[in-house]
């Protein structure tokens, strides 16, 4: 069982303060920035930032979902981390000031611990692919959206 690690990182429009600020608003913009691959989403406890809890429905590949039951933590400054409770998947959502102080830099990391055999090696093939998506599309919908 090997570990399969997705990076996205994206330059956006504003500031770190205020893209960590909507990515950590579950209750509000996170909420309307799932693409179609995410289902059933709903906020658990919390809906702003660590002590949050959401849950929701990820089409991982064509034949994969996985039910999420994710808690949030903030581990150190500028990082929000969702960690699944039913498997090893985690995300973790870094802001860095970007090339301008208006811009950002946003680094989406997820990890799981992959299926072996057959089945592992299609997941770490096809699954990055879905997650990049995901991640690239939360974070252009989270930057666009000014509450």
């Amino acid at each position: 069982m090997a570990q399969v690690r997705v990076v996205v990182r994206r330059d956006v429009a504003g500031t770190p303060e205020q893209i960590l600020g909507r990515l950590a608003d579950y209750q509000g913009v996170r909420a309307r920035s799932w693409p179609d691959n995410v289902s059933e989403y709903r906020v658990v406890a919390g809906g702003t930032g660590a002590g949050s809890r959401i849950a929701y429905r990820l089409q991982a590949t064509r034949s994969r979902v996985r039910d999420i039951d994710a808690t949030v933590s903030i581990p150190e400054p500028n990082t929000l981390v969702e960690a699944d409770q039913n498997s090893s998947l985690r995300t973790s959502w870094l802001v860095a000031p970007g090339p301008t102080p208006a811009r950002s830099t946003v680094t989406a990391t997820t990890t799981w611990n992959g299926a072996g055999g057959v089945g592992g090696f299609f997941e770490r093939i096809f699954a990055p692919i879905g997650i990049r998506r995901l991640h690239t599309a939360v974070i252009d919908r989270v930057a666009a959206d000014a509450g």
